[in-house]
């Protein structure tokens, strides 16, 4: 890689959540990236139920891996070192460096206890990453703004100014207001914030962007901030979404023409990304609901993760969800589980050192023989394995809490052996299994085998190459950034000492 001039870090904060910080940061990664720099995406904490296992086997926000991946480098903990995982309503497993911490009462976390010592975490972190990689593209989380959270914010612009790094703000136009939510994350910030605040982008617009150069000068006179970018609203890029808002947009219902493949719907459900390259495969029409109707409308079920799964379990029984699965199983329809989903299946999930809350032991759907005791250890590992003693490898990750093993009298039937020796899972035969592995469904392997007894309801054929269409959509996204940020602009703010 030929030397680059050193730049100052970037940073983009938003007037809220799902503003698209997280997209627009993947596809500034790849762009400094083709440029000939080594960056690397950063995110102080993340409060998120997508995560990833990085290659030391420790956990980090999924977004952040995914900027990773985009930048050409492997995920590390130091892009991501404060993780939330949201396990109820008040309260969080908090996420350090990689590993559990325990779980933190909401009040307690976000107002008093360790903000400061979390404060230095970050700081310890960022200056390791800065230290290999050039430039650092740093990531705020939610409003910028939050006046109630100030004292204690790790992740916005107190991060920004440690950083000493070049700040852009980023509105969603799509959910309208976007001239007072500029106007005012930066009228309430401190006036040694805003000297950071180097520009704006406008994402998510739709119809004529002519039609927004009235505003383009309007927001400039009324912040004194240039506008650096109007971005288009785009169907044609795919990027994998950051949190649970993002599976408000996603498909709910089956369709005719392809292999339906429906997600159980959890309160809780965690690593959903797990999913993405179903969506994509034209095979496959994939949606999420719990509704008992459209369950039996699937020719696949999947049983995802869970934050909580003795909860989310509950639940599938309260609202009848459960019997639907149980009852389109036995005419027919494949029932595959992943983590949380795999204990599900099983016969029972007990939970005698109350790690989850207040449930101690519910009986499971009884599609697997298996039984799960949930564990206070974590297990988070990258690991290779071989599908159904299949010779191709395939690749995949561990992050769960708990032990499953095969009832008594049960036939051991692992599903996936490990390149360690190890086994994971179980396979009752072609229309039920279990996995502990997130990530499974990103070997083609594996979902050829799932779709084949129902191909002929799809006109495509063929196997997905995941990996090739995740680098052509961070090129695509690369392309359509450049052709509506002005990036020379960027360039020079971050090269300007006196920006």
């Amino acid at each position: 890689m030929k030397e680059q001039r050193r730049l100052k870090p970037l940073m983009l904060v938003g007037t809220g959540s799902d503003v698209g910080k997280s997209v627009l940061a993947t596809g500034l990664c790849r762009v400094l990236l083709q440029d000939g720099y080594a960056p690397a995406p950063f995110k102080a904490q993340n409060m998120a139920l997508n995560s990833y296992v990085t290659p030391e086997g420790l956990e980090i926000g999924r977004a952040q891996a995914t900027q990773a991946e985009a930048a050409g480098i492997p995920c590390h903990t130091d892009m991501n070192p404060v993780l939330l995982k949201p396990s109820s309503d008040h309260s969080s497993q908090v996420v350090l460096n990689g590993r559990v911490i325990g779980n933190r009462d909401a009040y307690e976390y976000f107002r008093r206890e360790g903000r400061e010592e979390l404060r230095t975490e970050v700081h310890k972190a960022f200056d390791r990453l800065s230290s290999r990689y050039h430039p650092i593209v740093l990531e705020g989380a939610g409003s910028v703004s939050e006046l109630n959270l100030k004292d204690s914010d790790i992740v916005n612009m107190p991060m920004a100014m440690y950083a000493d790094a070049r700040v852009i703000l980023v509105g969603d136009i799509d959910r309208g207001g976007v001239f007072a939510s500029v106007y005012g994350s930066i009228m309430l910030m401190s006036p040694e914030e805003r000297k950071h605040v180097c520009g704006i982008i406008i994402n998510k617009f739709r119809g004529d962007l002519r039609l927004f150069d009235e505003g383009r000068r309007i927001l400039e006179e009324l912040c004194s901030v240039p506008v650096l970018g109007v971005v288009p609203y785009y169907r044609d890029i795919h990027i994998e979404g950051e949190d649970s808002v993002a599976l408000a947009a996603k498909n709910e219902a089956s369709a005719k023409g392809k292999v339906n493949v429906a997600v159980v719907m959890l309160r809780y459900l965690s690593n959903y990304t797990d999913f993405d390259v179903l969506e994509r495969d034209e095979r496959v029409h994939l949606y999420y609901t719990n509704d008992s109707e459209e369950l039996q409308h699937a020719d696949i079920i999947i049983v995802p993760g869970s934050k909580s799964t003795l909860a989310d379990l509950r639940e599938l029984r309260r609202n009848g969800a459960a019997q639907a699965i149980i009852r389109a199983h036995t005419t027919g329809t494949t029932v595959f589980g992943i983590c949380g989903g795999f204990q599900i299946m099983g016969g029972e999930i007990s939970d005698p050192q109350h790690i989850e809350g207040d449930i101690e032991r519910l009986p499971g759907l009884g599609l697997l023989p298996v039984t799960t005791v949930l564990t206070e250890a974590k297990v988070t590992r990258r690991t290779a394995f071989c599908f159904l003693d299949r010779e191709e490898e395939c690749t995949g990750y561990e992050i769960h809490m708990g032990r499953t093993l095969p009832v008594e009298g049960a036939v051991a039937s692992p599903l996936n052996r490990l390149t360690d020796g190890t086994t994971d899972g179980y396979f009752a035969d072609r229309s039920c299994m279990g996995t502990y592995l997130h990530g499974i469904l990103d070997n083609a392997t594996v979902v050829d085998y799932l779709l084949a007894p129902f191909v002929d309801k799809s006109p495509c054929q063929g196997s997905f190459d995941y990996a090739r269409y995740r680098e052509e959509q961070y090129n695509k996204l690369a392309d359509h950034l450049r052709k509506h940020i002005d990036i020379g602009r960027i360039y020079k703010l971050m090269e300007d000492t006196e920006a």
